[in-house]
């Protein structure tokens, strides 16, 4: 059995206007020191975006969410951002912003599998739910 590490994640926001304060989880942020672990996965469900605020402009919303991906991974494409270590990439990427994306406070954790756990995290607050 693994040792249980510990984690920290924040969930990605859309807030279309800002000064409403209404938001919709579209991704969640991971990351496990211990185990060399930052990582992001998003969502954008169209239909309910759009029916949240009609003027939305979701190929700019999903190129923003990409370049978060890209700085999560230290891509080259992530410019000077990607370069720093993964803790810096965290602490910027969950930073408090005023805007249309914004995080969550940080929340932690315990887990073996930071993947798994991220996979866990995103269909419980992001993946909007489907009754049967």
């Amino acid at each position: 059995m693994q040792e249980k590490k510990p984690y920290e994640y924040v969930v990605v926001r859309l807030v279309p206007r800002v000064e409403r304060e209404e938001f919709l989880n579209v991704g969640v942020l991971l990351y496990a020191a211990g185990k060399k672990f930052l990582q992001m996965r998003f969502h954008i469900d169209k239909k309910r975006l759009r029916a949240f605020y009609p003027d939305i402009d979701i190929k700019l919303t999903q190129k923003y969410l990409e370049a978060f991906q890209n700085i999560c991974s230290g891509d080259s494409s992530a410019g000077e951002i990607g370069k720093l270590t993964a803790p810096e990439r965290f602490r910027w990427l969950s930073a408090t912003r005023s805007t249309t994306l914004q995080m969550s406070k940080v929340h932690t954790g315990l887990c073996e599998d930071p993947e798994t756990k991220l996979d866990e995290l995103f269909q419980q607050l992001v993946l909007p739910l489907v009754k049967s």
